[in-house]
């Protein structure tokens, strides 16, 4: 996992500003403490320990009060700033207040604050693939599991096929002016987009989709605590 000298870093953005209140818990998802550190550390740590990745920009609540004000990690700038209503707003925020030195034309890394197990051979493959793809790219993983579509009765009105459906993951990659102007124009029609791919394709644009580790798992519930913990503890 070397860095190729002809070709420049990456920055990511990590919006952190939601609630998490599906944990229901008293602080905020990204806060809770699992194997000595927050949950916002390990995701972080993953993403700054790959050599490609220059530094970070963490996108925080306006009233976040629990951020611990690290101003650096694996000694790599951090850089705050605050976000908005929307994941899309908070993404838009972050790659505002990314440093000069990233161009309109760099990509950029957005990463989830709740995905703590992200494997470097994977951000290998997302870096090396999407940087040498006109759009950029994303982790993903194959559905493998049959799908049910529910009536609204709670009953099944159908099975769906699965064989071309996958699960989107975080990192994902483009370029810092695209995604920005992706992100905008949903904004300004009125539509949420849930990440930064579904911005990106409503611009007619194709990411490309790069097969990621099933263990690159968003925490949503106590039961992914645990999940990650037993991660933890077989390191």
């Amino acid at each position: 996992m070397t860095r190729d000298p002809g070709r420049s870093g990456v920055w990511a953005v990590v919006p952190a500003a939601g609630r998490g209140t599906r944990m229901g818990s008293d602080v905020a998802k990204q806060y809770i403490q699992i194997g000595g550190q927050p949950l916002i550390a390990h995701a972080l740590q993953a993403l700054l320990r790959h050599p490609s990745v220059e530094g970070a920009v963490v996108v925080l609540s306006p009233d976040d009060a629990a951020w611990p004000g690290w101003q650096s990690m694996a000694d790599k700038p951090l850089l705050t700033c605050s976000g908005g209503d929307t994941r899309a707003d908070s993404v838009l925020a972050g790659l505002a207040a990314l440093p000069d030195s990233v161009r309109a034309d760099d990509f950029v890394l957005v990463h989830d604050a709740a995905r703590p197990n992200l494997a470097q051979s994977d951000l290998d493959q997302l870096l090396e693939r999407g940087r040498n793809d006109p759009v950029g790219a994303i982790l993903a993983a194959p559905v493998r599991d049959t799908l049910k579509r529910a009536g609204d009765d709670g009953g099944i009105d159908g099975t769906e096929p699965r064989e071309r459906l996958w699960r989107a993951l975080t990192p994902q990659l483009f370029r810092r002016l695209q995604l920005a102007r992706a992100l905008e124009a949903a904004r300004d029609a009125g539509r949420v987009v849930t990440d930064e791919s579904m911005a990106m394709e409503r611009q007619g644009l194709r990411p490309l989709l790069v097969e990621g580790s099933e263990d690159n798992f968003k925490i949503t519930t106590i039961a992914d605590l645990s999940r990650f913990a037993h991660v933890l503890s077989q390191r």
